[in-house]
C-alpha cells in the first residue's frame, strides 16, 4: 500500500510536528489523538491492519498507533508499511529502519528512522501521574539514589519525577530491547540528569551483552504537553 486511505473517523489528521527540543537527525515523529467511541472494525481493513481482540479503547489505540508509523514510514523510505507484531508483541520494523510506537489516553504516536543513523529509538507517552500513586509507586520505579530527596520534594515535583523515570526507562526498554534481546526492569537502569530543556540520560546497572555493561550511558529526551509527558531515548549508530 503506497496510496493513503483516508483517516478512521476515531483519529484526528495525523500531525508531523516535532515536540521536543532536541532534534535528533533523520528521524520523523508522527501523533494523532484518537476517540475508541468512534471506532469502526472496517478501519482495519481498509488500511491492512490485522484485526485485535479487546475493548474499543484497546483497538483504538491500537490502529492509531500502526496509522502513525504507517505515514512515518512512508515519508522515511517511500513506502507506507504497517508493522508486523513479533513473537515478543513488540512491532517488526522495515528492513533497514529502526522505530518505535506508543499509545495512552487518547493520544498515539509512532517515530522512526534508517537504521544507518540510529540504532534504536525508544518512545513512550504518559499520563502525568497522580501524586498518590507516585508515591505509592516510587519504590518500585527509582532506584535508591534516585529516591535520595524525594521526601523533601513538593508534590508536584514528585508526581513529576517519578512519571518521567517511569516513562524514559519505558522508552531506554523500548530502543535497547531489539539490540540485546533481554528483559530488564526499572531498577537496572537510572536516571543521571535531567534539565529544564527536556534533556535526560541514563545509565545501565547491569551488563545485558558485552556491548551494553553497567556503566554505559545513553541519552534521552521528553517533553510535557497538556497532562502529558513524552519521553525518547535515541541510540546513535556507530
Amino acid at each position: 500500500m503506497t496510496e493513503r486511505p483516508a483517516l478512521p473517523a476515531c483519529c484526528t489528521p495525523l500531525d508531523a510536528a516535532w515536540p521536543f527540543r532536541h532534534a535528533v537527525p533523520g528521524a520523523r515523529l508522527v501523533s494523532t489523538r484518537f476517540d475508541p467511541a468512534r471506532l469502526d472494525p472496517e478501519d482495519f481493513t481498509r488500511w491492512g491492519v490485522p484485526p485485535m481482540a479487546g475493548v474499543n479503547k484497546r483497538q483504538a489505540e491500537y490502529l492509531a498507533g500502526r496509522l502513525c508509523a504507517w505515514e512515518a514510514l512512508r515519508v522515511i523510505t517511500g513506502a507506507g508499511v504497517i508493522p508486523a507484531i513479533g513473537d515478543d508483541r513488540a512491532p517488526c520494523w522495515p528492513q533497514g529502519t529502526v522505530g518505535s510506537i506508543t499509545h495512552g489516553a487518547g493520544w498515539a504516536a509512532a517515530i522512526t528512522a534508517r537504521h544507518m543513523q540510529w540504532r534504536g529509538l525508544g518512545l513512550d507517552v504518559e499520563k502525568t501521574l497522580p501524586v498518590a500513586r507516585a508515591d505509592r509507586l516510587a519504590g518500585e520505579i527509582l532506584t535508591a539514589r534516585e529516591l535520595q530527596g524525594y521526601a523533601e520534594q513538593d508534590e508536584t515535583s514528585r508526581a513529576l519525577r517519578v512519571t518521567l523515570t517511569f516513562s524514559i526507562k519505558e522508552s531506554l526498554f523500548k530502543a535497547l530491547y531489539p539490540l540485546v534481546n533481554k528483559r530488564f526492569y526499572f531498577h537496572d537502569a537510572e536516571l543521571i540528569h535531567h534539565d529544564d530543556t527536556g534533556w535526560a540520560r541514563l545509565r545501565l546497572l547491569t551488563t545485558l551483552t558485552p556491548d551494553w555493561r553497567a556503566g554505559s550511558e545513553l541519552d534521552g529526551q521528553f517533553v510535557q504537553f497538556d497532562d502529558y509527558l513524552l519521553s525518547l531515548v535515541h541510540i546513535p549508530a556507530e
